[in-house]
């Protein structure tokens, strides 16, 4: 295992997913590359993100969803980290986060319009998203 390098992060599956292997892979991931993590597990709700990333410290939340239903899921959630004092916590959100096939760009500007900082569609690697969090959060 790599050293670590000093960056928390809190990830689960937001709202009614109870798609588990997946997060378990980024945990491993992140973890292999230096990062503390709190997995949250499954049908998380916003207020347990923000209440887990007070509670750690966290430099960013990454939120997974693969049942289709997380632009619902996600929305005011960076509003909400502002009014629990986590102005510029970084937000990330990937997976099958739309229901249908839809322009993944148009899907990426609508996420971005709710504040999140980076989005990833489906299929996206364990590794592209840590040389994100890496490039991000200036770690390296």
């Amino acid at each position: 295992m790599e050293q670590e390098n000093g960056k928390r992060l809190v990830i689960g599956v937001i709202g009614a997913d109870v798609h588990a292997v997946g997060i378990r892979i980024l945990e491993f991931a992140f973890r292999q590359a230096g990062f503390q993590v709190t997995n949250l597990g499954v049908m998380v709700s916003q207020e347990e993100f923000i209440g887990a990333a007070l509670e750690t410290g966290a430099d960013a939340i990454v939120v997974s969803s693969l049942y289709g239903h997380g632009e619902l899921d996600c929305r005011g959630l960076r509003d909400k980290c502002d009014e629990a004092g986590l102005e510029g916590i970084l937000l990330y959100v990937g997976g099958n986060i739309v229901v249908g096939k839809q322009d993944f760009n148009d899907v990426e500007k609508r996420f971005h319009e709710m504040g999140f900082d980076r989005v990833f569609p489906p299929g996206t690697t364990p590794e592209q998203a840590i040389e994100c969090l890496n490039k991000d959060l200036g770690v390296g």
